[in-house]
């Protein structure tokens, strides 16, 4: 039986990571909207902190690969393990500041990836790297699968060839897992990671973009060229399986999913919050004994965005909690993703709404939320592409079959 409350051995740890947002990010998160590409020096405080609270991290995400294993029935048991820790502690920090949690030391989205699809010796060897993830290319759209990064084989060596953009903590992180084609003639299925250390030669960082939210952040784009990364940094294994397709690929997607679900969950659960408070503040009374239609517009408001609200939460706990226990969540993940993404950018922009000149200007954090957001609906695969997942899973077609 599937228990989406918060358990009892993590309650601690999501106390804790809530009063880091509370008492470190949300005093400076203005601060570094404002000095975007400035490191956040206040984060260097926090790595103690996040290596004792590593059993939450994204690079903890052992699991989320969608694959059920072999498990005597003694060990049928069901599990709230590090995913679900992950998600709720992800949403805590989020609660505080989006861009700040992306910009922490040793949490980057490629340490999910490593998790997904690196073998024993690797996730030993690799344990402790800040990885960044760099997917995206000038002109690839939506799918991953038009990547035209190269990865040649040279003896020990990969050499690698391409350019990858907006690319999250692309600058700042100790490493970049990078996404090639081993022969692109082979289609999705070539197409596998490369864990490349920041300063490898033949790997540049071109430059820094300005974006409308999470400015705190940085976000690159970077070139290979002739760079050269050892073999044993390929991600799992170096075969290409034409029958498993991009199933090892798209692995990571099922990992870093529910974070950013989650992400989006905390952001807007700030943005209500902060709007329910400034509503009393107005004499306006949320009435939860009452039907909506019975209250004030505003208030009738509230209680649909909380609800939606649930919602997400709700599925992004029960994708992280498939993980936990196995099972293949694919379709969860990207029904989180779409739900809190979407929910996520209307909550935050209702509320600035609600909020009127107060939520449109810089004397509360409204505005900021509602920018950060936005980008929660886009990275990761955008509200279009989850939806095309979730109904390509529903029905049963192949991507081919459902474009």
């Amino acid at each position: 039986m599937i228990n989406l409350e918060t358990p009892k051995k993590h309650r601690a740890l999501i106390d804790q990571a809530h009063q880091v947002a509370m008492n470190m990010l949300r005093p400076i998160s203005r601060k570094y909207d404002l000095a975007e590409h400035e490191y956040p020096k206040e984060l260097d405080m926090l790595a103690a902190m996040i290596d004792g609270l590593s059993e939450s991290g994204a690079s903890e995400g052992a699991g989320a690969s969608g694959v059920r294993r072999d498990e005597s029935e003694s060990d049928r048991t069901v599990k709230n393990a590090a995913n679900l820790a992950s998600v709720m502690s992800v949403a805590e920090m989020c609660w505080g500041d989006t861009g700040l949690l992306l910009s922490m030391p040793r949490q980057g989205l490629g340490n999910s990836a490593i998790a997904s699809v690196a073998n024993d010796e690797q996730l030993e060897r690799l344990n402790g790297t800040w990885a960044a993830m760099a997917i995206t290319e000038p002109g690839m759209g939506s799918d991953s699968a038009n990547l035209t990064t190269t990865a040649r084989k040279d003896g020990d060596e990969y050499v690698l060839n391409g350019e990858k953009i907006f690319v999250t903590s692309g600058e700042r992180a100790d490493s970049v897992v990078v996404w090639a084609t081993l022969d692109k003639s082979l289609g999705r299925a070539a197409i596998k990671s490369f864990v490349v250390t920041s300063g490898t030669p033949g790997m540049k960082v071109e430059r820094l973009e300005h974006k409308l939210g999470i400015r705190a952040s940085d976000t690159a784009v970077i070139t290979f060229t002739d760079c050269r990364v050892p073999a044993g940094n390929l991600l799992g294994s170096p075969e290409v399986d034409v029958k498993q397709g991009f199933a090892g690929a798209m692995a990571t997607f099922d990992n870093t999913r529910p974070l950013v679900a989650a992400m989006a969950v905390g952001c807007a659960r700030a943005s209500l919050d902060l709007t329910r408070q400034l509503l009393e503040d107005a004499g306006v009374k949320v009435d939860y004994d009452r039907p909506a239609q019975l209250q004030s517009a505003a208030a009738a408001k509230f209680l649909q965005m909380e609800a939606d609200w649930e919602a997400a939460r709700l599925l992004t706990m029960q994708a992280a909690w498939m993980a936990d226990n196995r099972q293949p969540n694919s379709l969860e993940a990207s029904m989180a993703k779409a739900k809190a993404g979407r929910v996520g950018s209307d909550i935050t922009l209702s509320c600035v709404e609600l909020a009127a000149g107060v939520g449109y200007s810089e004397t509360e954090l409204l505005e900021k939320w509602s920018r950060d957001s936005k980008i929660l609906d886009i990275f990761e695969g955008t509200q279009q592409i989850q939806q095309l997942i979730v109904a390509r899973r529903l029905l049963g077609l192949s991507s081919a079959e459902l474009k």
